[in-house]
């Protein structure tokens, strides 16, 4: 069953204010398939297969899915899954909405699909894992650690963090890739960010450590489990290179 409660004006704690992936909602994930090749989606799906925890039917949070593809991809490994969807795009959700009525949730999961950013999420909220799949990066490096804390204060404690994202890179084609794609949204969209911000920084700040990591797009993409454990479990990620 998918649900929506809208918020007429969403505000955002990390998000520069005038962005709207409105513009290029129509195309978005063909664009990505075009210039990704389908890394962006094999990095969510690893992702989902490394990190979601085990039981049946978790509550996930869903930070900025975009046109709703991930859904299907997490209730093909979490059939009874319980998710609440947060996109700050009223267009987005659109196709969702429609997604969801050609492909309905499986019997036992649901959905609330809900406009607006970690800003929306409400007092007492808990989830068995947070997953901000290529959102990070959206994000104002000044206002980066009160919106990450905001989403820490709905984990469960225990629950994984899962992220995918890009990789910082100061030299060669990578960093090239990165100027393109801030330019593009930034024309489309009114992204005023114009790097990745410090998100590997941050997170290790609020005491979540790596213990699952994978590249793809010749290291230009990772998928990394964030969690709080011991440091013998952990993973290094050369995350500036």
């Amino acid at each position: 069953m998918a649900s929506s409660s809208n918020f007429p004006t969403p505000l955002a704690t990390g998000y520069p204010p005038g962005i709207d992936f409105g513009p290029v909602a129509s195309f978005y994930d063909v664009l990505a398939g075009v210039a990704f090749g389908g890394a962006l989606r094999r990095a969510q799906r690893a992702a989902l297969a490394a990190g979601l925890p085990p039981s049946p039917s978790p509550r996930l949070l869903v930070l900025g899915g975009g046109a709703g593809w991930v859904l299907s991809e997490i209730w093909r490994q979490r059939p009874q899954a319980q998710v609440l969807y947060l996109e700050l795009s009223a267009a987005m959700l659109v196709r969702t909405r429609a997604r969801l009525r050609r492909s309905p949730p499986p019997p036992g999961a649901t959905v609330e699909l809900r406009q607006g950013t970690e800003a929306a999420l409400r007092p007492g909220e808990q989830f068995d894992a947070i997953i901000t799949f290529f959102v990070l990066d959206c994000f104002a490096a000044a206002a980066l650690p009160a919106a990450l804390a905001r989403l820490e204060a709905a984990r469960r404690p225990g629950a994984p963090w899962l992220v995918a994202d890009f990789r910082p890179a100061h030299r060669g084609w990578r960093r090239w890739l990165l100027k393109a794609m801030y330019l593009f949204f930034r024309l489309t969209v009114g992204l005023r960010t114009r790097q990745l911000p410090p998100w590997p920084a941050e997170l290790r700040k609020l005491g979540l450590h790596p213990t699952h990591k994978q590249y793809f797009f010749k290291k230009s993409i990772i998928t990394l489990i964030w969690q709080d454990v011991s440091s013998a479990e952990l993973v290094e990620d050369e995350l500036s290179q």
